[in-house]
């Protein structure tokens, strides 16, 4: 089984970098049946010109991708500057099916069969959202429930602009991507950047957003045990550093839902989360810094290249748009990572607005994707 074809170019006009890619690709040493495509915000406006060229000389039919802020290729990290990456995948047709444009639930009841494969739900897929859809969570959630492994990963498009997908052909407004029959061998793990502070905890008492009650105490308290009376002192300052941590009840790894502490009341010892939660739930207190990153980062790899079976031939990477230099310290140090550890395989990606793993929406987190 032969690496994936892939290519990137840093070419400032779209069509310098359209050909940069196709002069890297072709001729294609056999056949390819479906392309990922990458480009910054930086070619929003000509996307759709830079499908149909990539389409039209390459032959392969079938398409996926979006723009980002930022693009990543095998240990790069491109942002804020024009750049395109594309990769080539050479599986049956048979074993994949690309999703149509999913903008509500009414659109994705229309497309039921679009999410099975050969008659049977699809296996695993791979996903673009559109961040300005305001259902575009629960269409994740719908979408992977229709899966055997309840299983999705991809992205929300990060762009300045316009947020253009393909799907074949160029789309918005929506959920996108590609879905993959048993066949098909991917193994995905992520990577959260953040450590707890402290223990679990159980919230006792919430109203929205707010949390009243933490172990049947009042929450700043309960902070205060956690991170210790220096942290503590600076707690005002420490908006990019502390987060809470919900741990995904549904879920057989340790992944939480990484928020923001939003406000905090000294009066009442209330702390108000950027997320909705409820009574009954476990909550962590986290904190944010390179190293933290780093360790995780580097278990996320060690548990990933231990689920492989097979030389990798390819790999997807989504990393959140407040990772990158401002977490690890420098720019392509996690792109640097996944190569030592896997090796130099064709990877292309982008910076994302969002994450997606599983059936849900992730901040600040970073997602890979194998295929061997």
């Amino acid at each position: 089984m032969q690496p994936f074809p892939y290519a990137c170019s840093i070419q400032t006009q779209w069509q310098d970098a359209t050909r940069e890619c196709l002069d890297a690709l072709l001729p294609l040493t056999g056949p390819a049946t479906l392309g990922f495509v990458y480009a910054t915000d930086a070619f929003a406006d000509h996307f759709a010109q830079i499908l149909a060229r990539l389409r039209e000389e390459t032959g392969v039919p079938h398409w996926v991708g979006t723009v980002g802020v930022g693009i990543v290729a095998t240990g790069r990290e491109l942002l804020d500057q024009p750049a395109l990456a594309v990769m080539l995948a050479d599986l049956p047709e048979a074993s994949f099916r690309v999703l149509p444009n999913l903008c509500n639930l009414n659109d994705l009841l229309r497309h039921e069969e679009d999410c099975r494969i050969g008659g049977q739900p699809a296996w695993f897929g791979v996903v673009h959202g559109d961040p300005r859809n305001p259902l575009i969570a629960e269409l994740i959630e719908h979408v992977a429930a229709r899966t055997e492994t309840g299983f999705l990963v991809g992205g929300l498009t990060s762009s300045r602009d316009k947020c253009p997908q393909a799907a074949d052909q160029v789309v918005d407004g929506g959920l996108t991507g590609v879905l993959f029959d048993p066949g098909v061998s991917v193994v995905t793990r992520l990577t959260q950047g953040v450590s707890p502070l402290g223990t679990r905890h159980l919230i006792t008492a919430a109203e929205q957003n707010v949390i009243r009650a933490l172990d049947g105490r009042p929450p700043l308290e309960v902070l205060r045990e956690d991170i210790g009376e220096t942290l503590y002192a600076q707690l005002e300052r420490l908006g990019g550093y502390l987060f809470v941590g919900l741990p995904s009840q549904d879920s057989d790894t340790d992944d939480y839902l990484v928020r923001h502490i939003v406000g905090i009341d000294p009066d009442s010892q209330a702390i108000a989360v950027g997320d909705y939660v409820e009574a009954g739930q476990p909550l962590m207190f986290c904190r944010r810094d390179g190293h933290s990153a780093v360790e995780d980062m580097q278990r996320m790899l060690d548990a990933l290249k231990a689920g492989l079976r097979g030389e990798p031939r390819g790999a997807l990477y989504f990393s959140c748009l407040g990772r990158g230099a401002s977490m690890f310290g420098e720019t392509d140090a996690e792109l640097r990572m996944i190569s030592r550890a896997l090796g130099d395989i064709p990877l292309v990606g982008f910076s994302a607005n969002g994450e997606i793993s599983r059936n849900r929406l992730y901040g600040y987190t970073g997602v890979l994707a194998v295929f061997a």
